[in-house]
């Protein structure tokens, strides 16, 4: 089985991405839905957090909102890494347990794990190869404001506080322009397939 990381940027086509290569038989997994899952009521980062940050952060319902939460942690990076501390400990067991159970359905897989931060936190290590999903700066505030509704500050703003993608480009073994349409990307993310494909049968 090979592991593979995915990563990119603000808007710059990773879910896209994973969702072709899913199409094209790899096994894919968002750390961005493990992490979600672990801040639900019955997750295991749930007291954790809600200790850590206080009940301000929970809905009328008595749920975490995302939204207070994320209100606290990304202006302050000592409060994000804070987060960080409980949660990613918790999404790196689930991701060995997915690989798991890949490798036991399926010992030639090609099983990726589709998550923001690969790069910064070192994690991409512990991956056999690494796909970057890219797109120039401006199509990135673009795609962003088309889909948030954001203004060009706003998107800024979100840019600023993460690692340039230019600057993520020298880590990867794979690198998916994702500039055209997204036929384009198909048909990138579909040669990039065949190689990891070739890989893991090996």
């Amino acid at each position: 089985m090979l592991k593979v990381g995915l990563t990119g940027g603000l808007a710059s086509g990773k879910s896209f991405v994973g969702a072709c290569l899913a199409e094209l038989g790899a096994h894919v997994i968002q750390a961005d839905r493990l992490g979600h899952e672990a801040l639900e009521r019955d997750g295991e980062g749930f007291e954790a957090v809600v200790e850590r940050f206080g009940e301000e952060i929970l809905d009328a319902d008595g749920a975490i909102d995302r939204k207070a939460l994320g209100a606290i942690v990304f202006p302050a990076p000592e409060e994000l890494e804070a987060l960080n501390a409980i949660i990613h400990p918790i999404v790196w067991r689930r991701q060995q347990e997915f690989f798991a159970q890949v490798e036991a359905d399926d010992p030639r897989a090609v099983a990726v794990v589709e998550a923001a931060i690969l790069i910064e936190t070192g994690g991409y290590k512990r991956y056999d190869r690494l796909i970057v999903a890219a797109c120039p700066p401006e199509v990135q505030i673009a795609r962003f404001r088309a889909r948030e509704g954001a203004t060009e500050e706003q998107a800024r703003a979100r840019m600023d506080r993460q690692m340039p993608l230019a600057e993520k480009l020298p880590f990867a073994d794979y690198v998916i322009d994702t500039t055209g349409t997204k036929d384009d990307t198909r048909r990138r993310t579909a040669d990039v397939y065949a190689k990891l494909k070739a890989e893991a049968e090996r």
